[in-house]
């Protein structure tokens, strides 16, 4: 048993489930955010301007994330 390959592939795993988790949080944070601005009283589908809305905050929402992200990454450097 080699333990030094074990504590890689434990460390390899970990990071993969951290990954996981953030990208959870996102979707869930994502979701809050868009229907709160997006849709007011739920019906059976989406209106057209209810849709764009969505598309549009996600859109946005996304691309600030990965801003901050930079942007934290950079002042670390």
């Amino acid at each position: 048993m080699d333990s030094s390959r074990d504590t890689a592939e434990l460390q390899k795993l970990l990071e993969q489930e951290k990954s996981r988790a953030m990208l959870n949080e996102l979707v869930n944070k994502l979701t809050s955010v868009c229907w709160d601005k997006c849709v007011g009283t739920p019906g059976s589908k989406f209106s057209s301007s209810e849709t764009a809305c969505l598309s549009n905050c996600a859109q946005r929402y996304l691309e600030t994330s990965a801003l901050i992200v930079r942007r934290f990454t950079s002042m670390q450097q």
